[in-house]
């Protein structure tokens, strides 16, 4: 598992290309040459980008789903539509297949973040409406999602 870290604002180019950040370059160089899962998030319009190591974690949990309930065959259906596996360029840059761009509302500026073993692709001015959050609502998520959870 990894332990990713960093936010960064970046600007694709006409064809869809990231210039992929040299900060996770670093973090991800044992497995660069392995390449990406890119797909769509689940909660908000952003893409997510999994190293494929991390990918087979995701997987293999999605692969114990019992799929013969038409809830569960259309959840998976859903859950993996636009799917793609990506590489680094050798000028290290993400191709963005269009279908992605397209749901995540990418036009040029966007907002590379890490999320603990994931990364996050979001268009710059949709990533800032959800980090600009209301300080008291954040205080008392943080005490419901993580008041009780570990030991001290």
């Amino acid at each position: 598992m990894f332990n990713l870290i960093g936010v960064y604002e970046c600007k694709i180019d006409a064809k869809g290309r990231l210039p992929f950040p040299a900060a996770f370059r670093k973090q991800l160089s044992d497995v660069l040459n392995d390449g990406f899962t890119m797909k769509r998030s689940v909660f908000h319009r952003f893409i997510e980008l999994y190293p494929m190591c991390e990918w087979k974690v995701q997987y293999e949990k999605l692969v114990q789903i019992n799929r013969f309930t038409t809830k569960t065959d259309d959840f998976i259906r859903i859950l993996m539509a636009g799917a793609k596996t990506v590489e680094l360029d050798p000028a290290g840059r993400l191709l963005i297949p269009k279908d992605l761009l397209e749901y995540s509302g990418i036009k040029k500026n966007i907002v590379v973040a890490a999320a603990l073993d994931k990364i996050e692709i979001w268009d710059k001015d949709a990533y800032e409406q959800v980090v600009n959050y209301d300080p008291v609502e954040f205080e008392k998520s943080v005490e419901e999602i993580m008041g009780g959870s570990f030991n001290k």
